[in-house]
């Protein structure tokens, strides 16, 4: 593989810098391979749950597919919780931000709140406030979010669901990744 000469950004030419956008778009294409290598990752913990993380994102992404939810509402159900593999304490931000190119600003604002959302069911058994997503009652996505997590999300959990494997959701993956991002 060609490499630059520099050793610092500013010493570049702009031949450099050509090739490094010509190989980050090579790498860009390989991205729902890396994201379907992180979501692999979620099958290692089941976090004391019945099912591993990467069962409860795809369940919670049948439950969207069966509902006749977007691709990109089923991509982001599928990707909601794949923070978790490197930030658990904030793996909602994490998930939005590596989606954020790809989805719209709703579905953005919902991954990256679904945490706060998601507390509703059981904050309160571990001292916390549960109602603490009424700070974003009136936002225009708040009731999305509400669904996201009623429907989809809090009862992903159970181990007797007729859950879709990943492979079923590898195509959604590749169409949303290998868009042009919005941004």
């Amino acid at each position: 593989m060609q490499k630059v000469n520099f050793t610092a950004m500013k010493n570049g030419s702009p031949a450099e810098f050509k090739l490094l956008s010509d190989l980050d778009e090579e790498y860009s294409k390989t991205l729902p391979d890396r994201i379907l290598k992180l979501l692999k990752m979620l099958a290692d913990d089941d976090g004391g749950y019945q099912i591993s993380r990467l069962d409860h994102v795809l369940q919670t992404a049948t439950r969207a597919y069966r509902s006749g939810a977007s691709d990109e509402w089923i991509v982001a159900a599928l990707l909601h919780d794949m923070g978790d593999v490197i930030a658990p304490d904030n793996h909602s931000v994490v998930a939005a931000e590596i989606l954020k190119p790809f989805v719209s600003e709703e579905i953005f604002w919902v991954v990256r709140h679904h945490g706060v959302f998601q507390g509703f069911y059981y904050w309160h058994h571990i001292g916390r406030n549960q109602h603490a997503r009424e700070e974003f009652r009136g936002h225009r996505y708040f009731d999305s979010a509400e669904k996201f997590c009623d429907e989809w999300d809090q009862n992903s959990f159970d181990p007797d669901y007729e859950t879709l494997p990943l492979e079923f959701f590898v195509p959604y993956v590749n169409k949303i990744f290998l868009a042009q991002p919005t941004v």
